[in-house]
């Protein structure tokens, strides 16, 4: 057992420090899961709204791709299994990944792992106590979440089913990212090579659940996918508990995997070897903008990637909705409070766009507050020794982060724009129309790089605030009209001052004073960042 020798005091340690980040990554999901339960209960009351939904959802693969396998939709329970697993399981997994990486590969990458193995500690303590830690929060969220949704008047039993299955897929992927930490030296990419797996594990999921929809398809790719195991244990619809072995089967063989693998390798090195670079630098990255998008090339294709599923999924549904809404007025309803006025189907795409625009934010705010990150690494320092300035290094970060939203506002625009004109048959109408769209959207992500560029020069213990200014923007600018919040707080949000394209008219004056916003942003925190210390 010495080789777990304190693991406790670490998983104390862990708890100390992620005491908020675990608690908000808890509330949140269960939060959102069951107030999406509850709205969907709401809006599928009626058994005719249900059989509607039914028949518009279980011969459509677009929609039972984008939703997840369709076993009894008759009931609000099987709605929400329909709609809510895949989705909440693949958060879960995310969440999983990068709490595991955070508290092993991380700690040996900044040399803290390092300083505390010269006291009595074992070499598995670290990977030990950092499963343990995750397990412990989807063993928490399971718990409430499955309170929660007992809470809503869905049976018993398949809200714990649908609370388990998810845990089931967050503990999975927790071993999952244990073993890329032990792979390789580096914290970003042992969380990329983890949400490849992940993303893998979306999209056979996506395409076993859209053969279903046919006699012949290949259906069982669903069960090559540990999301897809969630959904296979059939919450609401006679529950398959065995299912739930094949967790256990995946887990203890990935856990025996991570087990030889650590001991094959040095404290702060990985089993696969690093790649060994020329001994100088091509002339392509002599500069702070080289090296920027050296650092941050490899995240950018993989948001750029997902971004193109998630854009064709979206846009190969948006012609289903005109059927869905005309059965269910309250849908019709719910889009345009969220989209505005116009045809469905362009509200439908409004809607999608401005919510996929918020998960740009979500890459950009990242990408951005990498200044941070390179900062408190300690490698900050050997870089502005040279000729580069504080500017120029800042201002290459957030020049990446910029154009990288560009490309994959452009991607999600591209993809869903052709999967929508496809399926209209008008491609070269529609893919501009929904490009368009997309990079409207552009300005108001460009708002929140300008705020972590503000937190990063003037204040820099408070970066994180980026990512509650991003939340709030999620809520208060999606989803303000829904919840009767006033107006002024809406306004709050840069998502809210972008037209609703394509089911509004453009309008040039709001982009163009989120853009000189943007920039007033920017400019404040270089100029702070010029001027402070840098630690």
């Amino acid at each position: 057992m010495k080789d777990y020798a304190g693991t406790w005091t670490l998983l104390r340690l862990a708890l100390r420090l992620d005491r908020v980040r675990a608690t908000a990554w808890i509330l949140g999901i269960v939060l959102f899961t069951t107030a999406s339960a509850q709205s969907n209960n709401d809006l599928y009351s009626t058994a005719e709204e249900r059989e509607k939904l039914a028949e518009t959802v279980e011969t459509n693969p677009a929609m039972l791709a984008l939703g997840g396998r369709a076993f009894d939709l008759t009931t609000t329970g099987g709605i929400n299994a329909y709609e809510l697993v895949a989705f909440v399981a693949t958060f879960i997994g995310l969440m999983s990944i990068l709490m595991t990486v955070r508290h092993t590969r991380a700690e040996e990458e900044s040399g803290r792992a390092e300083l505390a193995g010269s006291a009595v500690l074992g070499r598995k303590a670290w990977l030990a106590s950092a499963l343990l830690l995750v397990t412990g929060m989807n063993l928490v969220i399971a718990l409430l979440l499955g309170l929660g949704l007992r809470n809503t008047d869905l049976p018993a039993a398949g809200s714990w089913a649908f609370a388990l299955g998810c845990a089931g897929v967050g503990v999975f992927f927790a071993v999952v990212a244990g073993v890329t930490a032990q792979l390789t030296d580096h914290a970003r990419t042992a969380n990329g090579l983890a949400c490849a797996v992940l993303g893998l594990a979306y999209l056979l999921r996506a395409t076993g659940d859209a053969a279903s929809a046919t006699d012949d398809g290949p259906s069982w790719l669903t069960w090559l996918s540990p999301i897809g195991w969630a959904q296979m244990m059939r919450p609401y619809t006679d529950e398959d508990w065995w299912v739930g072995l094949l967790f256990v089967g995946a887990v203890a063989v990935l856990v025996a995997a991570v087990g030889v693998l650590i001991g094959r390798r040095d404290l702060g090195a990985g089993v696969l070897p690093p790649r060994l670079g020329p001994v100088e630098a091509a002339p392509a990255l002599r500069s702070p903008l080289a090296l920027a998008w050296r650092l941050q090339r490899g995240s950018m294709l993989g948001w750029a990637l997902g971004f193109v599923v998630i854009g064709a999924a979206f846009g190969g549904v948006a012609d289903g909705m005109v059927d869905v809404a005309k059965d269910n007025p309250d849908i019709d309803e719910l889009l345009r409070d969220l989209g505005g006025s116009g045809s469905i189907v362009d509200v439908f795409l409004a809607t999608i766009t401005s919510l996929i625009a918020v998960v740009v934010g979500a890459y950009a705010v990242q990408s951005a507050l990498r200044l941070s990150g390179e900062e408190s690494a300690h490698r900050t320092d050997p870089v502005l020794s040279t000729s580069v300035n504080r500017i120029g290094w800042a201002g290459s970060h957030l020049t990446v982060a910029a154009l990288g939203s560009v490309v994959m506002l452009t991607s999600a625009g591209l993809a869903a724009g052709l999967a929508h004109g496809l399926n209209s048959g008008d491609v070269a109408g529609e893919v501009p129309r929904v490009l368009g769209a997309a990079l409207a959207q552009v300005p108001a992500v460009w708002t929140l790089i300008g705020l972590c560029a503000l937190l990063f020069g003037l204040l820099p213990r408070y970066t994180a605030v980026a990512w509650v200014a991003l939340a709030l923007a999620l809520v208060v600018g999606q989803f303000g009209e829904v919840l009767k919040l006033d107006q002024a707080i809406i306004n709050l949000s840069p998502f809210t001052h972008v037209p609703d394209l394509p089911s509004a008219d453009f309008r040039a004056t709001p982009l163009l004073l989120l853009v000189l916003l943007a920039a007033a942003l920017a400019a404040a925190g270089l100029s702070g960042f010029r001027r402070r210390d840098i630690a």
